[in-house]
């Protein structure tokens, strides 16, 4: 296969056009939320195979195209609102106790969806949603079982956690550390916990959606949640009064809008796809039964479940980490971790995935040559891509952190903080891109053991490292090192998947690679001082939060410029999609 960039379709993302073996949770438990373009990227209809559609781009081929590049645009939309909808939280509630205690109680409902349904939902459910298409009533009976199953599952499963929200509190909450507010969490925990039912609502729906190739509503719901979120926090402000904290009382009306409000956003991303649902001509009725077709993927079953369970200890250990530290140190955490994530969920999803339908591919084919030329390349633009981001967010997160985070109620002092934070968590943006790509082509491999391997290494790396964090670190600076501690379990994991893949795979092109890191390392160093430079020629005068949001663009700008300049100027071909796209935009642009 030859070592050049494949073209790119002008569309984001293509989606994965077969969709043939099982999948697993492709994200760490320590992300709070996971993207729906990183369920639907992976829950699609296989296309009607035809002379028309196999060429390139044409056909249902450039339909689902035209589908993905509309669903990156939804995505886009749905990241943006969901950080505005967090910076409003930190500026109506601040960013120490009833933040931290807000964001555990909100990421309890995900976890339980996880722990209860998502990984088996993508594992075994979907792929015999898309084959039970094959079935003379055309899946109708398949979706109607499951859907039946599904809700009575989580429904069972949403009253025990509700039920036992003390214990979920205890689990998770140092309840040692004076700083934390244990009644306040399990007060919250009462009202957000009803999510479950929703969340795994949204998902049966979704798969049952972009099985049909019907992407826009699943798409855009998460914008729906992200606006009544934020006008729940736009009413959480002009309620008058505080909200009591020692003790926390579930009558408080702060806490009702808070914690009702922000469950309404769940409800309305589910229901809003039920006529979407209706259009496609389909009808629920009750169907009881067990569908004697899932026995077949209970072995995988198993291993999903298990990278669940093992993620899950590694994130339960990361939260009593930060709650025995400083109040705000889950916040630090939770928001930085959001804005860590916000490259890859642009870039990789966008950019990468198109490369996923052809490993597919050759991996059903038993085309090695074709597979290792494309992870190849799909680790070398993760390079050139991710490098230059990595070196400007260690430049520029602590002037993030101070301008967008010192509105309302935030300090001086913890958007600082939550800026350094972040400015550390930039060491682990190329290994998470390289992880998500690796679990990928084990996916494509239909390989859902080695990845639950790998998620134990990571968390047997990571637990004592925690726990040293919490022993050698005061309680101010504990969030740092659990972020190193995190990105060091995405170098471990990235090292052993690489690893791995060579005993699997032979020979992975690794010298090329090593070429274009080193050349990318090299240019970005020099926005890095180039960066560096201009943030010494802003005044101290101007004072702290007036000179961060000089800095912002100033050294943001400069610190991207540079490294992608050359990078074009050097005309490296992994570098060539970009500029591509950047060419195809302004020609949109110029038409205009």
């Amino acid at each position: 296969m030859a070592e050049h960039p494949p073209p790119v379709d002008d569309e984001a993302t293509v989606f994965l056009s077969e969709l043939r073996g099982p999948h697993w949770p492709t994200r760490d438990l320590d992300v709070s939320r996971r993207p729906y373009d990183e369920i639907a990227t992976q829950i699609v209809a296989r296309p009607p195979a035809s002379p028309v559609s196999a060429g390139r781009g044409e056909g249902a081929g450039s339909s689902l195209a035209r589908s993905s590049g509309r669903m990156a645009v939804a995505s886009a939309v749905s990241r943006v609102t969901g950080f505005v909808a967090k910076l409003l939280l930190a500026a109506v509630v601040g960013t120490k106790v009833v933040n931290d205690s807000f964001t555990v109680a909100n990421t309890l409902p995900n976890i339980v969806f996880e722990l209860l349904f998502g990984g088996v939902l993508a594992s075994v459910v979907v792929p015999l949603l898309v084959r039970s298409q094959d079935d003379p009533d055309g899946g109708r009976a398949y979706t109607q079982r499951l859907i039946t199953m599904g809700l009575v599952l989580l429904v069972v499963g949403t009253a025990v956690a509700v039920a036992i929200a003390p214990v979920f509190t205890a689990l998770y909450v140092d309840k040692s550390s004076p700083t934390a507010n244990p009644g306040l969490t399990t007060a919250l925990a009462y009202l957000l916990l009803p999510q479950i039912l929703f969340y795994g609502l949204f998902a049966l729906l979704s798969a049952i959606l972009n099985a049909q190739n019907v992407f826009g509503p699943p798409a855009w719901a998460p914008v729906l949640n992200n606006v009544v979120v934020t006008g729940t926090l736009v009413v959480f402000a002009v309620v008058p009064g505080e909200l009591t904290l020692d003790p926390a009382r579930m009558s408080d009306p702060k806490l009702l809008v808070l914690g009702l409000g922000t469950t309404l956003g769940i409800v309305a991303q589910a229901l809003v796809l039920i006529p979407a649902l209706l259009r496609t001509g389909f009808r629920f009725r009750w169907r009881w039964g067990f569908d004697p077709r899932i026995k077949e993927f209970g072995g995988l079953a198993a291993w999903i479940l298990g990278y669940v369970v093992v993620s899950h200890v590694g994130f339960v250990i990361t939260t009593r980490v930060l709650t025995g530290g400083t109040s705000g140190g889950v916040t630090a955490y939770s928001y930085a971790s959001l804005l860590f994530q916000l490259p890859y969920g642009i870039l990789g999803v966008s950019l990468l995935t198109a490369l996923m339908p052809r490993m597919s591919r050759a991996a059903a084919d038993g085309d090695t040559v074709s597979l290792v030329g494309d992870l190849s390349l799909a680790s070398r633009m993760s390079t050139v891509l991710f490098v230059p981001i990595s070196a400007v967010l260690a430049v520029v997160g602590t002037p993030i952190g101070i301008a967008i985070f010192t509105w309302g109620r935030g300090t001086l002092d913890d958007a600082e903080r939550l800026g350094q934070t972040l400015a550390v968590s930039a060491v682990g943006l190329l290994p998470f891109a390289l992880v998500m790509l690796q679990l990928r082509v084990f996916y494509a491999m239909k390989d859902a053991r080695t990845p639950t391997l790998i998620m134990v290494v990571m968390t047997a790396v990571k637990i004592p490292l925690l726990l040293l964090c919490r022993g050698l670190l005061d309680g101010e600076h504990v969030v740092y090192g659990v972020m190193l501690v995190n990105g060091a379990g995405f170098v471990v994991g990235a090292v052993l998947g690489q690893v791995w893949l060579w005993v699997r795979l032979g020979h992975l092109r690794s010298k090329r690679s090593l070429r274009v890191g080193l050349i990318t390392l090299s240019v970005s160093a020099l926005g890095v001082a180039a960066a560096v430079l201009a943030g010494y020629a802003v005044p101290a005068s101007l004072g702290a939060i007036p000179a961060a949001w000089v800095k912002l663009p100033v050294q943001g700008l400069l610190g991207m410029a540079v490294p992608f300049g050359l990078l074009a100027l050097l005309k490296l071909p992994e570098f060539t999609p970009v500029t591509r796209r950047v060419a195809g935009l302004r020609r949109r642009f110029a038409a205009r």
